[in-house]
């Protein structure tokens, strides 16, 4: 814009009534928000964009389209842009994205994301799904040094799934609920977190806690020197000496909790973190789990660093995830 043009513009500003200059900052914070999420998200592509398509590198610009760059790739003859092949393609109003992921960040219910972000609930949902369909792939690829192991149990649930309920010929449970047997039980799902001792956390959900599923889900994870170090539970023991680790136990139904550096305090910590975050969503259906482990992995990562909304924004696109 011109000198003269943005002037006149300031000119005409001061004689705006007070309504007219509410709705005229609400429309330039939107632009900026709206910018903003967009600086994230052209950030993806890079210097040398490659073809969504057929990763070829002969790429040309080719326009813009709803505020993002296309590209066309001159291998394959198709166009795209950043998020073409990212859970967050073809979702309007980018503008609200970085509200999108600060929701996340404080871990709001669906209703009061809702009404942060203006939107409807099955919009909200929505989001937020796309928002978790790549953090919950980032997770630790391998332990190292002392890995500490546990499983906790989440209550099985069918939210939303109502017909999955009559099925199972019970009554709809309320606001999470609670299992209708003591202990364990076919209503527990099993939860399985495994942690080093540097913070590198993964998790699975197993259908069942014995031996096969355990050394399934661990075998990939552990170096090869790791010691794995558990609770004794005859489970947990009987994978680490089917996958041949060196394994340490601590009798914690004696009340042993530490025996020199064998201890699963880091690994039963994060369990009382996860599972007092959780309760602020009243059950969590079980088919979208892993969702919110992965969720709560990527607060707890940066605990201590503070993840701010375009790094969400920037994970949920892949252009940054780190374990």
């Amino acid at each position: 814009m011109r000198n003269r043009d943005m002037k006149q513009m300031m000119a005409l500003a001061s004689r705006l009534t007070l309504a007219q200059r509410r709705e005229l900052m609400a429309a330039l914070a939107a632009s900026q928000a709206s910018t903003e999420s967009v600086v994230v998200i052209e950030g993806r592509v890079g210097a040398q964009p490659i073809c969504a398509h057929c990763q070829g590198r002969h790429v040309v610009r080719n326009g813009q389209a709803d505020g993002l760059q296309r590209y066309k790739c001159r291998n394959c003859g198709k166009t795209f842009n950043a998020l073409t092949g990212t859970p967050l393609a073809r979702l309007r109003h980018k503008g609200k994205w970085l509200t999108q992921a600060a929701v996340l960040q404080q871990g709001l219910s669906i209703v009061k994301a809702a009404e942060q972000l203006e939107v409807a609930p099955s919009t909200a949902f929505r989001w937020r799904h796309r928002f978790l369909a790549l953090p919950l792939t980032v997770k630790a690829r391998e332990l190292t040094g002392i890995a500490e192991a546990d499983e906790t149990y989440m209550l099985h649930s069918c939210k939303g799934q109502r017909g999955t309920v009559r099925k199972l010929a019970r009554k709809s449970r309320r606001r999470g609920g609670k299992a209708s047997k003591r202990g364990l039980s076919k209503e527990q799902v099993v939860v399985l977190v495994a942690r080093d001792r540097a913070g590198c956390t993964t998790d699975f959900i197993l259908e069942a806690g014995d031996k096969s599923h355990i050394v399934a889900a661990l075998r990939p994870v552990l170096a090869p020197d790791a010691l794995l170090c558990t609770d004794g539970g005859m489970a947990l023991a009987a994978a680490a000496r089917q996958m041949g680790v060196e394994h340490h136990s601590v009798n914690l139904s004696a009340g042993l909790r530490v025996d020199g550096p064998w201890h699963i305090q880091n690994v039963n910590a994060y369990h009382g973190r996860l599972k007092q975050w959780m309760r602020r969503f009243n059950g969590v259906s079980t088919s979208y789990l892993g969702s919110y482990l992965g969720w709560f992995r990527a607060l707890d990562r940066s605990a201590k660093t503070s993840l701010q909304p375009a790094h969400l924004l920037a994970l949920a696109i892949g252009a940054s995830a780190h374990p």
